[in-house]
């Protein structure tokens, strides 16, 4: 049984919540708390497993909590935001201080069953969360020697979850400027996605931007696949380019790193280059095994520098990933894969 604190000042929020979530034998609505002073008596007494916060609240707004929470207290915080221009960026905020995940609060893009069912999930991962890893992730470069590569032909490929901002943050700053077109799915909600690219291109060598469809994937260019929409790779003559197309949601997620993989696997072949990062679930699993049958170079994270440890764990027993490495040595091992087939 998970214990959940609820925390949010709005009270159709906390009673819409507690309602829904109750319905999943294995969550356990401990209380809700209407204010971060409230919250942190209730931490000490309910002792919870998992906090849901909200970001825009009275006394105390939910980042200088999160801040002191993780300092003084780490727990596992889902975040629920409103999908606002400001509210992304501190969506972003939250999950550098050490939010597991972060979702839309209800209407805002779901409606009640929509989010629940959501959040049930992301509640589940950050059970299982290595809060530690979340909150103290070192986004740091990795050394990376000048490389010469023939990359016009060449495409790298990630897919992250749960814990994979700060992830795919690590593997960017690790590659160099000239390094072969990129193309990303990190689960994460509509509009966020944009946010998550700008920030990204502030801080890595890369250009990094929010894919649109038809975009050409060249070198020096990372696309991050939008939120609510799928994103495939596409051969055009001897240039590739990306498709952003609506669909069902594979493995409860639109973007879905499997959809990616697969389309990547089928376009790119030999000539691609494939990393699964942290995240619950089995998302990319099946892809990354496509992509090593195509003849493309696999690697999977650890389980020691993983967040959560669900997605390359499932590659990996499905013998998917060529090369098992930490997080911190993945844009290297890329490098090195590249490197060694021209």
């Amino acid at each position: 049984m998970i214990k959940v604190l609820i925390v949010d000042d709005s009270a159709v929020v906390r009673k819409v919540l507690s309602e829904e979530l109750t319905r999943y034998p294995d969550i356990q609505i401990v209380g809700t708390a209407v204010d971060p002073y409230m919250a942190r008596d209730k931490i000490v007494k309910l002792r919870p497993d998992v906090i849901t916060l909200d970001l825009e609240m009275p006394r105390m707004d939910g980042l200088s909590f999160l801040a002191k929470l993780m300092k003084f207290y780490p727990l596992p915080v889902v975040v629920l935001s409103s999908l606002t221009p400001k509210n992304s960026q501190n969506a972003l905020k939250a999950l550098d201080l050490g939010a597991v995940e972060v979702l839309c609060k209800p209407g805002s893009a779901y409606g009640t069953s929509g989010i629940a069912a959501e959040l049930a999930r992301a509640i589940r991962g950050a059970a299982n969360a290595n809060v530690k890893r979340v909150s103290q992730a070192e986004v740091t470069a990795v050394p990376a020697s000048a490389i010469s590569l023939q990359t016009t032909h060449k495409i790298i490929a990630i897919g992250a979850s749960t814990g994979g901002t700060k992830a795919i943050e690590v593997v960017l700053r690790g590659l160099p400027s000239t390094a072969p077109g990129t193309v990303i799915v990190q689960h994460m909600p509509e509009h966020f996605t944009s946010a998550f690219a700008s920030r990204l291109n502030e801080v890595v060598p890369m250009e990094v931007r929010e894919a649109r469809d038809g975009d050409h994937v060249l070198p020096g260019l990372a696309l991050i696949a939008p939120g609510n929409k799928h994103m495939l790779l596409e051969r055009s003559g001897g240039t590739y380019l990306v498709r952003i197309k609506d669909g069902p949601r594979v493995h409860y997620q639109r973007p879905s790193v499997d959809v990616l993989f697969l389309s990547v696997a089928k376009a790119a072949e030999k000539n691609a280059v494939a990393a699964l990062l942290t995240g619950m679930g089995a998302d990319g699993a099946k892809g990354l095994v496509a992509l090593k049958e195509s003849g493309a170079f696999t690697v999977a994270q650890d389980e020691e520098s993983c967040v959560v440890f669900g997605m390359p764990k499932e590659a990996i027993k499905l013998g998917g990933a060529e090369k098992v490495a930490p997080l911190e040595q993945i844009a290297q091992v890329l490098i090195n894969s590249l490197r060694e087939r021209g």
